[in-house]
């Protein structure tokens, strides 16, 4: 007997296709403007809190672990497309090495795909290291300061530190991913704070289909 999730897994599935489609014929026309929004602060139970906590704390130098001749091939043919469609963004090429190593790192940690991550940035901040979003999210990732005070060591300044804003970011991301079961479109709409909301969910996938990568 099928199961009676199946029609509703895959009417969502049809659904988030015709949004990346559909918003996708309107990316030739440049850059998408920061559409950040305002995670919303709920509370965490103290194991979720730990564990978080936990996954943001470690400062590691964002050094991509390359062990095969395969492997750094494929990271240096992702960085130097990447790079070129980030050049519109980012002018300086140190600037695009470090940040597309950082968010390599930070994304691989995460367990997120690269072109996702890209894709979330370039919506929620432009690629803007120091913007601010009338809500108070800050950085790339426009991570919001309630999230230093709950998981992290309360400087809120920090959150404009690139390796930083990406670890949050991408933990948070994460952990809404989980905590929707995997549900990409709620997950993405949790974390702009527009949860079942449409709008923002079919920006970050469009955004993700110009990173699209073979290492993805």
């Amino acid at each position: 007997m099928p199961s009676v999730m199946a029609p509703i897994v895959e009417r969502r599935r049809q659904v988030l296709g015709r949004l990346a489609t559909l918003a996708s014929l309107s990316l030739a026309a440049g850059p998408w403007p920061a559409q950040a929004g305002s995670q919303l602060e709920e509370p965490l139970s103290h194991a979720v809190r730990t564990a978080l906590s936990a996954a943001v704390a470690d400062a590691a130098p964002p050094e991509p672990v390359l062990r095969t001749q395969a492997d750094q091939q494929a990271y240096a043919q992702w960085q130097a497309a990447s790079s070129q469609r980030l050049l519109r963004y980012k002018n300086h090429p140190v600037e695009r090495q470090e940040f597309l190593q950082t968010l390599w790192y930070e994304a691989r940690r995460a367990g997120l795909p690269l072109s996702l991550v890209l894709g979330l940035v370039q919506v929620e901040s432009a690629f803007r290291k120091f913007a601010i979003s009338s809500a108070g999210a800050r950085g790339y990732m426009q991570v919001m300061p309630f999230w230093a005070r709950s998981i992290g060591d309360g400087h809120e300044g920090r959150l404009f530190h690139m390796q930083t804003n990406l670890r949050f970011g991408c933990v948070i991301l994460r952990h809404y991913l989980d905590r929707e079961k995997g549900d990409l479109f709620m997950a993405l709409g949790r974390y702009n704070g527009s949860r079942g909301q449409a709008h923002y969910p079919q920006a970050v996938l469009a955004a993700q289909q110009v990173w699209r990568h073979s290492v993805d």
